[in-house]
């Protein structure tokens, strides 16, 4: 398999008055198509600074990160919004979902950027929405959802359109064990049947397991890389 993310040299610093926070540094990765990986690190190690790196929401100080071809490092915010939009899709802890639509109106919504139909939207929302068990909440609002079913609606929304890469930043860290475990499958099932590239970050091992591989970052540097066989993680 071909890589469809390469990171060369990658360093983050900010400024907090006279002194120099080093968030990342000297960070080179690869990540294939197709692949599922978990960048695992406790609060502080830098893993949510490295994700929005690689989504092109921050700004490295220095390096190249180089996603499908292109330089992402080098983009404008309006040509890396446009990127995103055609090519990532995010699934984030807090659900982000609109408290006013209904289910089915918060996974279409991304559609509307890439000017499809409504008709086409909503056939492919109501499609999405199916596959994660959600097909009887179509139009049900969020408030009137448990979280799970939240989650759910944030994971058909971050792969309709089937985007090439999806980004899942601790996707399970207001779930229960139980749902845990149903998110993680259902998310790793969906990746692997349409060959999307799947970037996990979490602090929680348990979550971790699901991935193919797993880059242990601490104080903003890899400090090892494990890659594993995936095995169900299904329990009788």
């Amino acid at each position: 398999m071909s890589n469809i993310i390469e990171i060369k040299d990658l360093r983050k610093v900010y400024r907090m008055g006279s002194e120099r926070v080093i968030a990342l540094s000297k960070i080179d990765l690869a990540i294939k198509q197709g692949e599922c990986c978990c960048i695992l690190g406790t609060s502080g190690s830098g893993k949510s600074t490295l994700l929005n790196m690689i989504a092109g929401l921050e700004k490295p100080t220095k390096g190249k990160i180089i996603i499908k071809g292109k330089p992402i490092h080098k983009m404008n915010e309006k040509q890396v919004t446009k990127f995103r939009q055609k090519h990532v899709g995010f699934v984030f802890q807090s659900y982000n979902l609109l408290p006013n639509l209904t289910a089915l109106e918060n996974v279409a919504m991304p559609m509307i950027f890439g000017g499809i139909s409504k008709k086409k939207r909503e056939k492919e929302a109501k499609k999405m929405l199916d596959a994660v068990g959600l097909g009887d909440r179509l139009h049900h609002k969020p408030s009137q959802m448990s979280g799970g079913q939240q989650q759910r609606v944030s994971i058909a929304r971050a792969f309709v359109g089937t985007p090439e890469i999806v980004f899942a930043d601790e996707p399970t860290g207001n779930l229960d064990t139980k749902t845990t475990m149903e998110v993680m499958e259902l998310i790793t099932g969906l990746a692997q049947e349409n060959n999307q590239t799947l970037i996990m970050v979490t602090h929680d091992t348990e979550t971790s397991i699901y991935a193919n591989r797993v880059i242990h970052v601490r104080d903003g540097l890899i400090e090892k890389v494990e890659e594993k066989e995936i095995e169900s993680k299904q329990e009788a």
